[in-house]
């Protein structure tokens, strides 16, 4: 007679968890069509002005002519246009001036916004809150022109500001004209303009945090500035990090409008930054393929400044723009 072995009973395993089950792409079709059609309309709007003509980027690497070749005509050069580009004193100026104006900006304009939600959000008034509101908003549905014409009357040569002090003995001052001062001015004019609409993020940012541990902080006897340092300031953490990666993405796009309108005022020395050197080499000269070198420079420095600085934001235990699942 055979020895009979008795099979050891398996323990069963944990159920595998929803967020552990591989679904296939039928599967993941079949739950989220709805929302695929939803952003459908997005999405050919962005394959149409955004993916196809960032095709025609080729044209850095051509020399291209719009008359003659067009971009299937014009002879490829590969990579000189970026060459000369590194050799033209007038394009390092503009990156020197666009790194120092966002670098300035960083310090003195991106934590506005933060304060003004707190400011904000800490007025008990309903109705004061939103007349407060409402005129710290009006200024970013203004137009650059209307800004600059605004800060030429109050801080130019024959402004409010120099009439004011010549009434009294002293010398005037025209800061519109100043380029010394020129990054002061501009990110005066961003802060007038456009803080008041950034705080109304961190405002929907403190909506969200629960109103009970500011009850529980104050009965363990915190005040104001402890409530705000330990309860307010983490609970805007995750905006704050992801609008800060937004902000270096962006970091080489400082405007071109507002810079354009006060070029004649300071000088190019001052007030070139990128976007006004790719219309002045690029569209003015007609040398269409030596400025889409330098904007195809740019995109591509805004990227790697997105991409480590969502490494960073990892690195800090926050999620960033993207996190891998």
């Amino acid at each position: 007679m055979g020895v009979v072995t008795a099979k050891r009973p398996v323990k069963p395993g944990p159920a595998p968890t929803a967020g552990q089950v591989k679904l296939t792409w039928q599967a993941k079709l079949r739950r989220d069509w709805p929302l695929l059609v939803m952003n459908l309309p997005m999405f050919l709007l962005v394959l149409a002005f955004w993916w196809i003509p960032a095709l025609g980027n080729v044209i850095a690497l051509q020399d291209y002519n719009p008359y003659t070749g067009g971009i299937t005509g014009s002879p490829i050069i590969g990579f000189t246009n970026f060459a000369l580009l590194f050799q033209d004193p007038q394009f390092l100026r503009a990156i020197t001036n666009t790194l120092s104006i966002t670098a300035f900006q960083l310090v003195f304009y991106f934590p506005v916004p933060i304060m003004l939600a707190l400011l904000l959000n800490s007025i008990v008034s309903a109705k004061l809150r939103a007349f407060v509101q409402g005129v710290v908003y009006m200024p970013y549905f203004f137009s650059w022109v209307l800004v600059v014409a605004i800060f030429q009357q109050m801080f130019g040569g024959a402004g409010l500001l120099a009439q004011i002090l010549r009434e009294r003995g002293h010398e005037g001052v025209d800061w519109m004209t100043n380029s010394d001062t020129f990054i002061l001015l501009i990110t005066s004019q961003t802060i007038w303009k456009d803080a008041g609409w950034g705080a109304i993020i961190f405002l929907a940012a403190l909506s969200t945090i629960d109103p009970n541990l500011y009850e529980a902080a104050a009965v363990d006897g915190a005040r104001r500035w402890r409530r705000m340092w330990h309860i307010t300031l983490p609970g805007l953490r995750p905006v704050i990090v992801l609008l800060l990666i937004l902000r270096l993405g962006d970091a080489l796009n400082v405007g071109f409008e507002q810079f354009m309108l006060q070029r004649s005022a300071v000088g190019s020395g001052a007030s070139e930054v990128f976007d006004t050197f790719v219309y002045w080499e690029g569209l003015r000269t007609g040398d269409l393929g030596y400025g889409a070198a330098a904007g195809l420079f740019k995109g591509l420095i805004g990227l790697l400044l997105i991409l480590a600085a969502n490494r960073v934001a990892h690195a800090m235990g926050e999620r960033g723009v993207y996190s891998r699942s």
